[in-house]
């Protein structure tokens, strides 16, 4: 069965597109707004309504619940108090999404996909019928996140506190918040199904696309809208930003149940405390190549991608160091074959900056191997 995720942000913009799978990479497909592990392919899978630790065991209708299932909604209960409050609607010209409060300043923290090229927008508070003002502080598309600031911050702003998501382990319990399909603050509730997900979103009406690394799977639900929401744990501790869910080419694009992406709260702190700081970013913790690039055809049939041609090489970057110019075209990276841009840019994500590799390319007919210590990459 072959599946994909979707950006989830308005029910009204919803066209899904499918990217390919590429080197040991999940590459997955997004719609206009809300992200997969080397070495496998998605799949789908159910979650079923007890089938989660701590659950209710089968039982008659008339039996008591266990202290055990008290214990576990009450967790549930706690955490909602805890974090939902932190949880805003956001709405721009082309549709709804979420975000959450990031400190007490006003800043917010969402989607680069979720504002778009919008600089100003209405955001609902959780606990407030009231759409308050707010303007675009910065956004970084390469790794679909960005930070608006509320006009005229109100007293009592309620900032989450973020988690360290690389102690996040599968088979934690999870709770996702916001606003989908425009039912505001909305809860699910679910499991981590896995860590370290790389995913790939194709461009759309709202971004470029992009492509993120060290995503968090879960089964909790995530629909339209949900994009920038909080997956808070039963710690109340956000652990990552609600991104993507998964559909299913084999029932026309329909949801695919309990397959969602989340960015992890680590590269969210990175990324927001830059753009607040300064509205760019310069230590993104991602690897680059300094290179502007495209997709190359050629093969047998004259359509079928080869490589990625260098458009562009970035002045002292790592690519010019290693003497590679533009109008080469790059054939693998670190031992990856690379047929297309998009091959490249999730090569790239499963790297490191610093990490040293050998990069082939052809010029002028000749094949070519050069060792390019990666860089960082930053705003473009």
């Amino acid at each position: 069965m072959d599946t994909s995720p979707r950006r989830t942000r308005s029910a009204r913009l919803l066209p899904p597109a499918v990217a390919a799978a590429v080197a040991a990479v999940v590459a997955l497909a997004a719609s206009a707004c809300t992200s997969s592990s080397p070495g496998t392919s998605a799949a789908t899978s159910t979650r079923a309504a007890s089938g989660v630790p701590g659950a209710l065991p089968s039982a008659s209708a008339s039996a008591p619940p266990s202290d055990g299932g008290d214990q576990l909604q009450n967790d549930y209960q706690r955490v909602v108090k805890a974090v939902l409050p932190s949880v805003v609607e956001i709405e721009t010209p082309s549709g709804l999404g979420s975000g959450i409060v990031y400190d007490d300043q006003g800043d917010i923290v969402t989607n680069a996909h979720v504002v778009g090229s919008a600089t100003t927008f209405k955001v609902t508070l959780a606990n407030s019928e009231k759409a308050l003002a707010a303007t675009l502080v910065g956004s970084y598309p390469q790794s679909d996140l960005a930070v608006i600031r509320l006009r005229t911050p109100p007293a009592g702003l309620r900032p989450a506190t973020f988690g360290d998501s690389t102690k996040v382990q599968v088979g934690e319990i999870v709770l996702a918040m916001g606003n989908p399909l425009g039912l505001s603050s909305s809860v699910t509730q679910g499991i981590v199904s896995a860590v370290g997900r790389t995913v790939s979103e194709p461009s759309s009406g709202s971004g470029p696309g992009a492509t993120i690394p060290n995503m968090v799977q879960t089964s909790a639900a995530i629909n339209p809208g949900n994009s920038g929401g909080a997956l808070a744990d039963l710690a109340g501790r956000v652990i990552g930003i609600n991104t993507l869910a998964a559909v299913d080419q084999d029932l026309g694009g329909g949801a695919a149940p309990g397959i969602g992406f989340a960015i992890p709260s680590s590269a969210v702190t990175l990324i927001a405390d830059q753009l607040i700081r300064s509205g760019r970013v310069t230590n993104s913790g991602r690897a680059a190549l300094g290179v502007t690039v495209r997709t190359v055809l050629g093969g047998p049939s004259g359509f079928q991608p080869v490589g990625a041609a260098v458009v562009a090489v970035s002045h002292g970057g790592p690519a010019a160091k290693a003497g590679i110019r533009a109008g080469d075209i790059i054939t693998s990276l670190g031992g990856t074959t690379i047929d297309s841009a998009d091959t490249l840019t999730q090569v790239l994500a499963a790297k490191s900056p610093g990490d040293r590799v050998k990069v082939g390319y052809t010029r002028d007919g000749g094949a070519y191997t050069a060792e390019v210590t990666l860089g960082t990459l930053g705003s473009s």
